[in-house]
């Protein structure tokens, strides 16, 4: 066999046994009369030495050993004279006695170290080298640890683990479907899933009653730091079961994931609707790590005589505790952060509460300290906080305060990785109104159900705005991960959804005709939720961005640069699918 043992296991108990070791050179240290070699593998470093006076050969083929290489190493463990309290290895080396080259390799690109040198498309082209450095490996196993926590727990809750297809019908609504053509059906195409939806629902309709699976999803959307064309969900539905029940189950197994991994333990998730998320944070994604909940001052502000307060549909602002004394030169760049074309704002109103009890704003020639004293008194401000105010369109302001809350949590340093802070938003608007085509389509998805109570404003399109969908989103420090609805199960209820959606019978059947005559041999009430499981990991892992936790991802382009994909294909492959692709500018 190539190894008795790996590079992470020996210990000062392993003292005079011979090993066989194999792993990676990760660097050498030629001290005359002593070489040293750290040789590195998935489980940790073990040092090894060379003595010249002893096997002056062996020694001299140990120096011509570059970084990477690929060797084996049979010896004898003995105790460091010199130990190093920094690896668990630290208190052995081997004598080496015999060393074979397994692969010779050439000067990496960049470092293999926890802090490489490597940027982040050098590190991606080589991606396979980016591997090797103990961060990313660490990644890696924390995502399969969670993978395995996941599993076991709902199998323990009775799910069944069942795979769906990859090779799917496509569909009109949501994001835009990566398409396959179907050589054996010329002028055909499959679709890859951008979630399962469909068929876990079949499998409830099929009795399955528990249904899971840790899948690959994909959508043809523009890329960022959490978003990839391909991603992960934990995908879940069951049967007989009420939001609460959903809810209930998957806050368990969250809470379940946070105390084997994180040492965390939470009190029951608290509920907001996604009506006050959005009125006190901008956000249905609300970071409750810090307060800095707003408010609104339209009945305090207004009537002044400041055109802008006077004008705009909503007024409205963040406080931000013991911050009175920030600079000109600081408020200037908040001014400036909200400005950015990200941002959107014209501008921004600051009221400083001084620790004097005196006021100093940005307004000052339109309002009097008593009405300033009434606008902190709003705030609940105290002396030594500082108040920023937005103003304008109601919806579109308040999510430009979103930002510029998030901003003010990060320059205080209130948004820790270590810390956690969890709720369920819930109640969304059913529909939502897009100007461009005039017309409502669904928040989430067709087959979400309203709220029982909300269900006749579907024959009156004048409140179809105020229907609250059966939905819900669990969301941890500002992140989305996970969400689900109760389904529509009667066939009726969901053809009157597909109406309000604009639907005619004949594309609802074209599109969904198969799981409408699914739910006509009898479908159980269910309900379900999927997480974004490469989410999960970066948020366990305390990154912002997904990449590291995936292992091979896209740049923000979508393409793999290190095997260069997407890329053209043979013409001859071209003609066997029966597609005319036309030359791009470029001439590829």
């Amino acid at each position: 066999m190539y190894r008795t043992n790996t590079c992470g296991e020996l210990r000062i108990a392993h003292v005079g046994q011979e090993v066989t070791l194999c792993g990676w050179v990760q660097r050498s240290r030629d001290l005359g009369g002593m070489t040293f070699i750290d040789l590195r593998d998935r489980y940790g470093i073990t040092q090894l030495a060379f003595n010249m006076d002893t096997n002056a050969a062996l020694c001299e083929q140990a120096r011509r050993l570059g970084r990477e290489y690929v060797v084996q190493a049979v010896g004898r463990v003995i105790e460091r004279s010199s130990k190093n309290a920094k690896l668990p290895t630290g208190d052995v080396e081997i004598e080496v006695s015999s060393l074979k080259v397994l692969s010779a390799a050439q000067t990496p690109p960049f470092t293999i170290e926890d802090i490489s040198d490597g940027g982040d498309d050098l590190r991606m082209k080589y991606r396979y080298l980016d591997l090797r450095r103990n961060p990313v490996r660490r990644n890696l196993e924390l995502r399969h640890h969670m993978a395995q926590l996941i599993r076991n727990y709902l199998s323990r809750l009775d799910f069944l683990e069942i795979e769906t297809p990859f090779l799917i019908k496509s569909t009109p609504e949501g994001a835009r479907d990566f398409v396959v053509p179907s050589r054996m059906n010329p002028g055909e195409f499959y679709a890859l899933p951008q979630s399962p939806q469909q068929y876990k629902q079949l499998l409830m309709v099929a009795g399955m009653d528990k249904y899971f699976q840790i899948v690959r999803c994909f959508r043809d959307e523009d890329l960022r730091a959490d978003r990839q064309p391909e991603f992960t969900q934990v995908d879940c539905e069951m049967s007989f079961v009420e939001q609460e029940d959903v809810l209930d189950t998957f806050e368990g197994l969250i809470k379940h994931l946070f105390e084997e991994l994180k040492q965390v333990k939470f009190e029951p998730f608290m509920r907001m609707s996604w009506h006050d998320a959005m009125r006190f944070y901008g956000s249905d994604k609300p970071d409750l790590r810090f307060g800095m909940q707003f408010v609104e001052l339209n009945d305090v502000v207004k009537g002044h005589g400041f055109s802008l307060f006077d004008a705009a549909e909503l007024v409205v602002g963040i406080c931000a505790e013991g911050c009175a004394e920030y600079t000109r030169k600081q408020l200037d760049e908040l001014t400036e952060f909200v400005k950015r074309p990200q941002v959107g704002a014209g501008g921004m109103v600051y009221i400083k509460y001084n620790a004097d009890g005196s006021f100093k704003s940005s307004v000052d020639k339109f309002y009097s300290a008593e009405v300033l004293q009434q606008v902190a008194a709003r705030f609940g401000a105290k002396p030594g906080d500082l108040m920023l105010l937005l103003a304008g369109p109601a919806m579109k302001t308040r999510k430009q305060l979103c930002e510029l809350r998030l901003e003010m949590g990060r320059r205080l340093g209130l948004r820790r990785p270590d810390c956690f802070a969890s709720l369920w938003v819930v109640d969304f608007p059913l529909l939502e109104w897009d100007e461009e085509t005039q017309r409502y389509y669904a928040m989430h998805h067709p087959f979400t159900a309203p709220k029982p109570e909300d269900e006749a404003l579907l024959d009156d399109p004048a409140r179809w705005g105020d229907i609250r969908a059966n939905a819900y989103d669990m969301v941890i420090n500002g992140v989305e991960v996970g969400g689900g609805s109760v389904r529509i199960h009667e066939s009726g209820l969901q053809n009157r959804m597909f109406h309000t959606l604009g639907f005619t019978d004949e594309q609802a059947a074209a599109q969904f005709g198969f799981l409408m005559n699914a739910f006509s041999y009898g479908a159980p009430p269910h309900a379900g939720l999927a997480f974004g499981f490469d989410r999960l990991c970066s948020l366990f892992g305390g990154a912002d961005s997904i990449r590291d936790f995936i292992a091979f991802p896209k740049n923000n382009s979508g393409r793999d640069v290190m095997s260069g994909s997407p890329s053209p294909i043979a013409q001859e492959q071209l003609d066997e699918l029966q597609l005319d692709v036309r030359p791009t500018a470029a001439g590829k």
